[in-house]
């Protein structure tokens, strides 16, 4: 009996290991999430990562709109001054005046518009006797120069040119010799 009882505690050792075993493999089993639990919790993730990025472009949206509202207001405002001044120039013209004063007055109506204009950035851009440049001049006309030197140079400004913080946003209109 004892080679059997030897065999018998042999088996239930093996069957006991095996049971461990099994119940090691249930518990890995049940850590690890199903395939629908993955898809539950990768679909969730999806749906919040698109409402997130939904909410995100209409706010966006929202913000540029009320940019391009208020874009031109800085300007505004430095201007309401200059046109106060007008109204005051526009008042003194009706009385009889002398006609120095009332020029003295337009010329710093006129000093304090250009005034504003230039803190914003804006320069006007000489171009009198120099090379006719498609990049900065809008040739209006050719004319016979009146000097050999002025040959393909800008002999008369029809219009002014002006740049905004070094870029062109108004060609100046010249008249160039031929």
């Amino acid at each position: 009996m004892s080679e059997e009882t030897k065999k018998q505690e042999e088996l239930d050792a093996i069957n006991t290991d095996n049971s461990s075993e099994d119940t090691d493999k249930e518990t890995v089993s049940s850590s690890e999430p199903t395939a629908e639990e993955k898809y539950n919790e990768l679909n969730d993730k999806y749906l919040r990562l698109y409402s997130e990025f939904d909410n995100f472009r209409r706010r966006t949206a929202k913000e540029r709109l009320d940019l391009f509202k208020t874009a031109g207001q800085d300007i505004l405002t430095d201007l309401l001054p200059v046109l106060d001044d007008f109204e005051r120039a526009l008042q003194n013209m009706d009385k009889k005046g002398d006609v120095k004063t009332i020029r003295q007055g337009v010329d710093l109506v006129y000093n304090k518009f250009k005034g504003s204009l230039t803190s914003k950035g804006l320069k006007p851009f000489k171009s009198i006797e120099k090379d006719f440049d498609p990049d900065f001049h809008e040739a209006v006309t050719k004319i016979p120069a009146p000097k050999k030197k002025l040959k393909g140079k800008v002999v008369d400004v029809i219009e002014e040119g002006y740049m905004l913080n070094e870029k062109v946003i108004r060609f100046a209109k010249v008249v160039v010799g031929e």
